[in-house]
């Protein structure tokens, strides 16, 4: 039956790639110039790297077992995040951060402040330190209204304009959830100047992953949604695009 259930969900994608493709944009070159060179300043944003959503246990939202899709977007997240830093590059990150008697439905609890779920992965923990890094701790899906403070100012706008940057490279989990949210709410901001010189948000399909809920076990929970991974990655990227985000699938560095 496993297998039967393998090759249905490996035609359904096929079926979905066909109906709704998500056709790259052009590589995303970032060479040590790239903000010299008349391109303007590039910015990376990170969305919610930590235990609560990729280490393996840690909590309600985390995976039940490793993952490929998630320790994909990690590594890369990792790996970008280095380079960004080493060439003095504006680096941007959103936590989700929850208090305990605040919830946020329909999920159940998670990233609750204390209980190590809401920090950064081991592999991306030297960014509290990293002087280059601007961190906003969030409690809802969308980073961008989670980056108002009450005075109507907006903690990402701002970081945006302090670095002047026209291109904004987004990384992180989940696809379709928070990464989606942020990407929509940016562009929509981007539309009516609200962010500027904010130009381009590009969304690395390599450097994000969503969650696995397979149908066959979202039946025994009652009231809950199946969540297929490599389907609902795919939407989230195809939704993104439409909303007038690029995806590229390769950055050249």
């Amino acid at each position: 039956m496993g297998s039967d259930a393998s090759s249905a969900a490996v035609a359904a994608m096929e079926v979905l790639r066909a109906a709704v493709p998500v056709h790259p944009d052009a590589d995303l070159v970032l060479t040590p110039g790239a903000a010299a060179d008349g391109r303007g300043q590039v910015g990376l944003v990170l969305v919610d790297v930590s235990n609560g959503f990729c280490t393996v246990g840690a909590g309600n939202l985390a995976p039940v077992t490793p993952n490929k899709q998630i320790e994909k977007m990690v590594e890369e997240a990792a790996r970008l995040a280095k380079v960004f830093c080493k060439r003095n590059w504006p680096v941007f990150t959103f936590l989700d951060t929850h208090y305990p008697d605040k919830p946020e439905p329909p999920f159940p609890s998670h990233c609750i402040i204390g209980s190590g779920e809401e920090n950064f992965v081991p592999a991306l923990e030297w960014l509290e330190k990293d002087p280059n890094v601007t961190i906003r701790r969030k409690d809802c899906i969308d980073g961008y209204l989670a980056a108002f403070e009450k005075d109507g100012s907006n903690v990402f706008s701002d970081w945006v304009a302090k670095f002047q940057i026209k291109t904004v490279l987004v990384l992180g989990i989940c696809t379709d959830y928070c990464v989606l949210d942020f990407a929509s709410s940016a562009l929509a901001a981007r539309n009516v100047g609200r962010v500027p010189p904010l130009e381009d948000v590009v969304i690395y399909s390599e450097g994000c992953a969503t969650y696995n809920l397979p149908v066959e076990i979202a039946r025994s929970m009652q009231g809950t949604l199946a969540h297929p991974q490599d389907l609902m990655h795919h939407m989230g990227l195809y939704m993104a695009k439409s909303r007038g985000a690029k995806v590229v699938d390769r950055i050249i560095l």
